[in-house]
């Protein structure tokens, strides 16, 4: 909404798709800092994201890959990469650290969709 009118925006490229999902996210952390609220940004941009777009669009397949590093590795009990945590690659100790906390969200929200 722009000066109190909605818009009609055309997509024409996967850019106008990750513009949108800025939007969101400004909005999303503007929204929390002005209401202390907590609302979080990847599910903000996951509930709206069918309405203006098919969620293929976004789909990353390194992320789809480290997701599935990530499963495996916590399936098998065994470790992504040789050697001791201090030899692991540092970008891959954040991105699990991220993956386990949305696996766990989704996990808990199965759960309380669950037992109502």
């Amino acid at each position: 909404m722009e000066n109190g009118e909605y818009k009609t925006k055309r997509f024409t490229s996967k850019d106008d798709v990750w513009d949108v999902m800025r939007l969101i996210r400004e909005e999303t952390e503007s929204f929390n800092e002005k209401g202390n609220k907590s609302f979080d940004v990847a599910e903000s941009i996951r509930a709206q994201l069918p309405f203006f777009s098919c969620p293929n669009i976004i789909l990353d397949q390194k992320a789809q890959d480290d997701i599935s590093r990530y499963v495996y590795c916590e399936k098998f009990n065994t470790p992504a990469y040789g050697g001791s945590f201090g030899e692991h690659p540092s970008k891959w100790i954040h991105k699990s650290y991220v993956i386990s906390y949305y696996m766990n969200r989704k996990q808990q929200k199965s759960l309380e969709k669950k037992n109502g």
